[in-house]
């Protein structure tokens, strides 16, 4: 049975005030969620998605994995029009996601926004989601170069999230990984800092919480610009174990979740 050895690190950045990532690392889910800057309550956003995602994962295993990751996408998304109903105020709250999950020797993935993973196989790096950004589309139509894209004037602008006012389109699908594999998830507080050349290096350090530790390390020297967060985890073969994880960032501060009892009780159709 293959499973996650991971390590996860978050950490507010060196400008922001407060932590508008949400993170769940376990052996069975890898999750990263960041609040979309600029919008209202953007940490409510990833907090409730966080948490909406990782307890439908725990409380359902042996779902077809692509099948649970869109249910709970759109469950989120559901909590949080749920949120804004009840605080007018949090209207335009958003939030990236990128989730893995494993079960027996299964895979997927879910992503919506620009928040990444990566998979590092046999020492090299690929990155394994698209994002859903205006300098991306720009990108696929030839109007913008990959070197342009860290001074470009738009590059902050999401195309696709997960919001309260519109029913999101996640990209969701099965992932092909072995033991070895090492993937990072992560929000672009690190990819917006490090370039591809220097993660594919850290991420070649042997211990995933040194690997972890070095990447945002890393950013906040470059400048940390913004709240950083990276999960590094490892695929291996082993028994079952707890699929408890580790929470980390706003989801943390159960305030922030819109309804912590929603996923105890049937989902709305």
């Amino acid at each position: 049975m293959l499973r996650f050895d991971y390590a996860a690190r978050t950490h507010v950045g060196l400008i922001r005030d407060n932590n508008e990532d949400s993170c769940f690392a376990g052996p069975y889910l890898l999750l990263v969620a960041d609040g979309v800057g600029g919008a209202a309550a953007g940490e409510v956003a990833s907090a409730t998605t966080t948490y909406v995602v990782s307890a439908l994962a725990l409380a359902r295993p042996s779902e077809n994995l692509v099948d649970l990751l869109t249910e709970a996408v759109q469950e989120a998304h559901r909590q949080l029009n749920r949120g804004v109903m009840q605080r007018p105020n949090h209207s335009g709250m958003a939030t990236t996601l990128t989730a893995v999950i494993t079960q027996e020797n299964r895979f997927a993935i879910a992503h919506i926004g620009d928040s990444r993973g990566y998979l590092l196989r046999a020492n090299r790096l690929t990155q394994i989601t698209v994002d859903h950004t205006l300098v991306q589309q720009l990108i696929v139509q030839g109007k913008l170069s990959r070197d342009d894209v860290p001074s470009h004037p738009l590059r902050s602008i999401v195309m696709k999230s997960i919001a309260a006012e519109h029913r999101p389109e996640p990209d969701v699908f099965e992932l092909d990984l072995q033991p070895g594999d090492r993937l990072l998830i992560c929000s672009d507080g690190l990819t917006d800092m490090v370039p591809d050349e220097l993660i594919a290096n850290l991420l070649r350090l042997q211990d995933p919480d040194w690997a972890s530790g070095a990447l945002v390390d890393t950013a906040l020297k470059a400048g940390g610009r913004d709240n950083i967060t990276c999960v590094v985890a490892d695929v291996e073969d082993g028994e079952r174990v707890c699929g408890d994880g580790t929470l980390l960032g706003a989801v943390r501060d159960p305030v922030l979740v819109v309804d912590p009892t929603a996923v105890r009780s049937a989902p709305s159709a």
